[in-house]
């Protein structure tokens, strides 16, 4: 009696099994024959693949890089136009002096630098100092940029009328690789973008 399959319609259950045994076993040299005359990358091939890896990393890095240091000066101007419109709309909706400055305490206005955590304060923050109480918000400090403003000192201070007037000037911020932008500050608290700086 010839078997066709292994399927169970056969009745001679010794018979199913030995057959399919059989089969089973006769296939096994074909799957050995098969992975015996498959093979891996040779040396040679295998140090092209890395040269041509290591061509590509080298001609992308410099271009990760500027988009890196354009998304770090981008970040930054979001950062300045978030704290000056908080500022200006709060001083508006309150009808009183409300103050920008940048502080590394949250108690005291640091004029010099202008990249470090950003306090929005109640008040006109005299003498460069403030109550904790009267801080409303701090955004955090920029990162791998630097941020100049006036030379003079003056925190940011918007009156109830949302002006700025003797407190306004011109943001120039600088990061990596050259990249910049300059934000202005307008008499009647208006933010814009300026030419970008040679940094």
């Amino acid at each position: 009696m010839e078997h066709a399959s292994c399927s169970p319609r056969v009745r001679p259950r010794i018979t199913r099994t030995s057959y399919c045994r059989e089969s089973l076993m006769g296939a096994m040299p074909v799957l050995r024959s098969r992975a015996a005359g498959q093979s891996g990358l040779t040396l040679p091939e295998l140090l092209v693949v890395l040269a041509v890896a290591m061509l590509l990393l080298g001609w992308t890095v410099p271009g990760l890089q500027a988009m890196t240091a354009r998304q770090e000066v981008s970040a930054e101007v979001h950062r300045l136009r978030t704290a000056l419109s908080l500022a200006r709309n709060t001083a508006i909706a309150r009808r009183t002096t409300v103050t920008v400055c940048p502080s590394d305490d949250r108690t005291t206005c640091s004029q010099s630098r202008w990249n470090a955590p950003l306090a929005i304060v109640l008040g006109s923050a005299t003498g460069g100092s403030f109550h904790h109480d009267d801080l409303l918000r701090v955004l955090e400090s920029g990162r791998g940029v630097t941020v100049e403003f006036r030379q003079d000192g003056k925190p940011i201070r918007y009156s109830a009328l949302g002006r700025p007037a003797g407190h306004n000037g011109t943001f120039r911020i600088c990061g990596r690789s050259g990249r910049g932008a300059r934000l202005i500050l307008s008499n009647f608290g208006r933010v814009r973008l300026g030419d970008p700086p040679t940094c």
